[in-house]
């Protein structure tokens, strides 16, 4: 049985489930390799399916890794209950280099919560350690 605060799951349980039912991620092949308390680590593993040219994976499969760290550690460390809904209201994604025919990995860390906003730092690197983007990801959980 999980772990619960006042009958109701943590808020790691519901980002676990979330990342296992959520047909959009399983269509990306976004996979959780860490979580803990306000840090999340995903990774997407290079598929031609992700590539926009050559060998170049897409801008918006970046973004939408960055978007699902963000997410996944903003619900990490969060006190829920039954009704708590969550989504991103802000997100800021500066690409650094081209993510070329290899997995990349993204971390997030929770820069500050707020009572009902969480502000996160995103960094997403090739597993080569190529800094290739960083995102700026403000998420409502309420």
């Amino acid at each position: 049985m999980s772990p619960t605060t006042e009958g109701f799951p943590l808020g790691a349980d519901i980002a676990r489930r979330f990342l296992s039912t959520s047909p959009y991620i399983g269509h990306l092949g976004i996979r959780l390799t860490m979580i803990q308390p306000d840090v999340a680590q995903l990774s997407l593993p290079f598929t031609d399916a992700l590539v926009t040219t050559g060998t170049v994976v897409h801008g918006g499969a970046i973004a939408s890794l960055i978007d699902s760290a963000a997410a996944v550690a903003a619900w990490s460390g969060a006190e829920v209950s039954a009704d708590t809904r969550g989504t991103t209201v802000g997100l800021t994604v500066n690409y650094l280099a081209a993510a070329q025919s290899e997995d990349i990995q993204a971390t997030a860390r929770v820069l500050r919560r707020g009572r009902s906003l969480v502000y996160l730092d995103v960094d997403v690197q090739s597993a080569s350690g190529t800094l290739i983007a960083k995102g700026l990801v403000t998420y409502k959980l309420g």
